[in-house]
């Protein structure tokens, strides 16, 4: 596998996997135009410009706004890293299959069964204070699956750790379709999950391999 890096500057927003009405009933044609068009890209636009400003800094030897623009990398770098996921890991509703051999094994060896893990999950997606992420990721120091949250997503992370299944609880991505009702939506949102993604995404993490998002990053 030829692994190619990003240079400073050049990351790009990724298409869609699929049409922005792809999603209804569940998630609305109009809310996947803006979450996508808008605020995904206004990551990716952040992320660059932190990016190249460091660059700057560097050739001129200033870091006197050095905190500003670590924290705007951090900030934008996430933003784009959990979107990119996010995209991949839903499918039009119920075609996303079910959970694969090494998913379903992985999950009742962290959580005891897919209900558990399942009940888990939502609840920790719905509260998560304000806007965030629930994130089901790959912890290599531990061999096993953890349920994390993330209230701005670049905090509230484990070292290491590699996303494989995410929900954005941004009030973006869902108030349009339900307006305050996080709970509705969460519950919703099972119906969309690309649980073959989720298989591969696990696969490439467990022998140690980040997976790539749509070559995108």
């Amino acid at each position: 596998m030829i692994m190619f890096s990003i240079p400073p500057g050049k990351h790009k927003l990724p298409p869609l996997p699929y049409p922005y009405n792809a999603l209804e009933p569940i998630i609305g044609a109009e809310t996947i135009r803006i979450h996508h068009n808008r605020h995904h890209k206004s990551y990716v636009d952040g992320l660059n410009k932190a990016e190249l400003e460091l660059v700057k800094a560097r050739n001129e030897g200033n870091y006197d706004l050095i905190d500003y623009l670590e924290r705007e990398i951090a900030f934008n770098g996430s933003g784009h890293i959990l979107h990119s996921i996010y995209w991949t890991i839903m499918t039009p509703p119920n075609l996303g299959g079910q959970p694969g051999p090494i998913t379903s094994y992985e999950i009742a060896k962290a959580f005891g069964s897919f209900s558990n893990f399942k009940e888990q999950f939502s609840s920790a997606a719905e509260k998560v204070e304000g806007s965030g992420w629930g994130i089901l990721a790959w912890q290599p120091a531990w061999r096993r699956l953890v349920i994390l949250t993330a209230e701005k997503h670049e905090n509230l992370t484990q070292w290491s750790s590699i996303p494989i299944l995410v929900v954005d609880v941004w009030e973006h991505a869902y108030y349009l379709d339900y307006q305050n009702k996080r709970k509705e939506y969460i519950s919703r949102w099972w119906e969309l999950v690309n649980w073959y993604e989720v298989e591969r995404r696990l696969i490439l993490a467990m022998q140690g391999i980040t997976p790539l998002t749509m070559n995108c990053l």
